[in-house]
């Protein structure tokens, strides 16, 4: 399978740092029927923790965070990568953007143990227009 890039919406919330604070956000989601592409959690100093949530759906999550009293800054921009997991699968894709001059100035990604990959790309706002005529989405 190649690899396909696409533009994705995400949003953050700090919350404090506690047990369950993710949990209690994943399972209301999950009840609500709110798809993720992808979601992460950062340490935000030692009181708090920042939750980035890629959903599927933005006006589902912004439902369920109004609900749950939880502040949401975005949408921000990011992409979104996903294919098979083989020696090499990223090195195109920071080539393009290297080569353009267009930082990456955060990333994540993780194989599920049978070929196949998920990977997130952050850039500045910016260089995000530029970014998607680069990669040819």
């Amino acid at each position: 399978m190649p690899a396909t890039i696409r533009p994705v919406g995400y949003f953050y919330a700090t919350v404090k740092d506690r047990p369950g604070e993710a949990y209690r956000l994943l399972a209301r989601l999950a009840r609500e029927e709110v798809n993720l592409l992808a979601f992460n959690a950062v340490p935000q100093g030692p009181a708090h923790t920042q939750l980035v949530i890629f959903p599927q759906e933005e006006s589902a999550l912004a439902r369920v965070a109004e609900s749950l009293g939880l502040v949401l800054t975005g949408p921000q921009n990011a992409f979104l990568i996903q294919g098979d997991d083989e020696l090499g699968a990223l090195v195109e894709v920071h080539e393009k953007l290297s080569d353009a001059n267009i930082n990456v100035y955060a990333s994540n990604g993780v194989t599920d143990g049978n070929s196949a990959y998920g990977y997130v790309i952050y850039l500045r706002p910016q260089d995000f227009d530029e970014a998607v005529q680069v990669l040819g989405l």
